[in-house]
């Protein structure tokens, strides 16, 4: 292949890069909301991209079956921000069986191409060109991997 036919591909890709950190997701990456630990949590857990490098740590309270409280350290790419931040938005008063459909809804969205969530969690519709990114789907899901896990943490102490 010749260098301007190279040229020539990587810049008929570059729109599709454009469509996967749009506009919503850089500002959504850019205002993460609850990025403070928290001091006492109930529960706290950590999901790590081995491809990317990319982590989130969360911390949670639970009260009455429902996310009371919660924290999160960020060091993800604009995609994990970007889900992080959203989560991060909505995730009070969330139960877990609430959070573990969200996380099957969002595996479904990326990987086989199945409808995004809906209600207080629509901001994630942002999310939907991701699936055409194989290697970018772990790191988009990591918030929700350690959501699931803190809580289920709690749940199995009751």
């Amino acid at each position: 292949m010749r260098v301007l036919d190279r040229y020539s591909a990587a810049e008929e890709r570059i729109p599709m890069l454009d469509d996967v950190y749009n506009h919503k997701i850089l500002e959504f990456a850019g205002n993460i909301p609850q990025l403070e630990r928290l001091p006492s949590p109930m529960a706290s857990s950590k999901a790590h991209s081995k491809l990317c490098g990319s982590t989130i740590e969360v911390d949670l309270v639970v009260e009455d079956g429902k996310v009371a409280a919660f924290g999160q350290a960020v060091n993800a790419c604009a995609l994990g921000q970007a889900a992080a931040s959203v989560v991060g938005r909505h995730i009070l008063g969330s139960d877990l069986e609430e959070l573990r459909q969200l996380r099957a809804q969002m595996q479904s969205m990326l990987r086989e191409a199945g409808d995004p969530p809906a209600g207080k969690w629509d901001d994630l519709k942002f999310l939907q060109p991701v699936r055409d990114y194989p290697a970018r789907h772990a790191s988009t899901l990591l918030v929700f991997d350690a959501v699931v896990d803190a809580f289920e943490q709690i749940e199995g102490r009751s």
